[in-house]
């Protein structure tokens, strides 16, 4: 089956999303996810100036082939654009080999491991009450797990606390904002609020949360042990992950389970952090870490050390992203949870997708392929639109990690 034809499709509706569509001479298409928040466009000319032409007629179904063409092949190896290109690829192409036999793309991983895969949803508020009565929502709306951020005194603005509660999105204008971060502000606010989310919940429900990497190894190990009587079912992102000895020290002090990921690209990103158990759940995701094939791979070495998977799911991600994460997440022996920020009506629309959820679960539905389609049409009624993420300094002007 050659591929005879592929095509980036770049559209905004209501955020930014970057879609490959790769079609075949047996009139089979595939779609895969490449949206690279905050630079999308970098990744759309990237497939179509240097991948696309490397693609037509070769065999759609050599999948492993192709995925080490376009890595080994390019000499640069690694990165977030080069990896969201070939994740965008590959999801392509898997979507193509599951419709050529017929079947859900799960069952070509090697079917279900569950029933069903569990979700965690975003509670965010401008203080702890708020934040509270939203966790309160997400219950309601039958969530087993939440996430749950709430702003900090004194700081006119915190990571993950936003006016639309739904739908975050924190690329906010053309150019990054900037805003203003305190450490000693938000340790000394934060267990507060878990104090009383347990107080008023119990212990029925998972309880997470970001830390958004803005701390240093000692601070989180302080802020986990903090943490530790509310048992949070993970602390996300502790501490920036580019030196992943960092952990080690965040480990020696608490036993909160740590979780990181969303933004590596490779294994070699989690190598030592898996191998040398400093984190409990691996947060890379298919769009950014090349694809279903090299997810597969991760999540093989994490079962080998217990750790378990968490993959990103926020908004910037497009419902072809979440449509075959959750494929990988039915299968995954050593899944944990899957992280569920709800698309608008706008994107669900542009993206039809069989994938649904209930009672805190997700299921990918059973349609042949990933269950995600594009309506090209719609989509070209939403132009791409300049879009950044903020940047973050201290009280004092040091720029420091958002």
């Amino acid at each position: 089956m050659k591929i005879t034809g592929a095509r980036v499709i770049v559209t905004c509706p209501d955020r930014n999303f970057v879609t490959l569509k790769i079609e075949t001479d047996e009139g089979l298409t595939g779609i895969g996810d490449a949206t690279l928040n905050g630079r999308e466009l970098a990744v759309a000319s990237y497939l179509t100036d240097h991948v696309i032409p490397c693609l037509i007629g070769r065999d759609a179904h050599r999948i492993e082939d192709i995925w080490n063409y376009l890595y080994r092949g390019a000499y640069w190896r690694r990165g977030p654009v080069t990896m969201s290109a070939i994740a965008a690829v590959d999801t392509a192409l898997w979507d193509i080999k599951a419709k050529a036999a017929g079947l859900p793309l799960y069952q070509l991983l090697g079917g279900r491991s569950r029933d069903g895969v569990m979700v965690y949803g975003h509670a965010n508020g401008r203080d702890i009450e708020e934040t509270t009565d939203e966790v309160a929502r997400y219950i309601e709306m039958g969530y087993r797990a939440i996430r749950a951020q709430t702003g900090v005194p004194g700081l006119a603005s915190t990571y993950g606390v936003s006016s639309d509660k739904m739908y975050y999105e924190p690329a906010d204008a053309a150019l990054p904002t900037e805003n203003v971060w305190s450490t000693e502000k938000y340790l000394d606010h934060v267990p507060k609020l878990f104090d009383r989310l347990r107080d008023r919940f119990g212990f029925d429900h998972h309880l997470l949360h970001d830390v958004h990497h803005r701390l240093t190894p000692i601070e989180a190990g302080r802020l986990g042990k903090s943490l530790e009587p509310y048992r949070l079912f993970w602390m996300e992102d502790a501490t920036p992950a580019e030196n992943q000895e960092a952990f080690r020290l965040i480990r020696q002090h608490t036993v909160t389970p740590l979780a990181v990921g969303e933004v590596f690209n490779t294994i070699w990103d989690a190598k030592d952090l898996i191998q040398n158990q400093l984190i409990d759940y691996i947060r890379a995701t298919v769009v950014h870490a090349g694809g279903i094939s090299h997810l597969r791979r991760i999540a093989d070495l994490a079962a080998l050390y217990q750790v378990r998977t968490g993959c990103h799911g926020a908004t910037d991600l497009s419902p072809v992203c979440m449509g075959a994460a959750l494929h990988f997440d039915i299968w995954v022996p050593n899944f944990g949870v899957q992280e569920y920020m709800r698309h608008t009506e706008a994107t669900d629309a542009v993206f039809p997708h069989a994938y649904s959820f209930a009672s805190g679960y997700m299921t990918p539905g059973d349609v042949p392929g990933h269950g995600v389609e594009i309506d090209e049409k719609l989509a070209a009624k939403y132009p791409y639109k300049p879009c950044s993420l903020p940047v973050n300094r201290l009280e004092d002007g040091t720029l420091w990690h958002w």
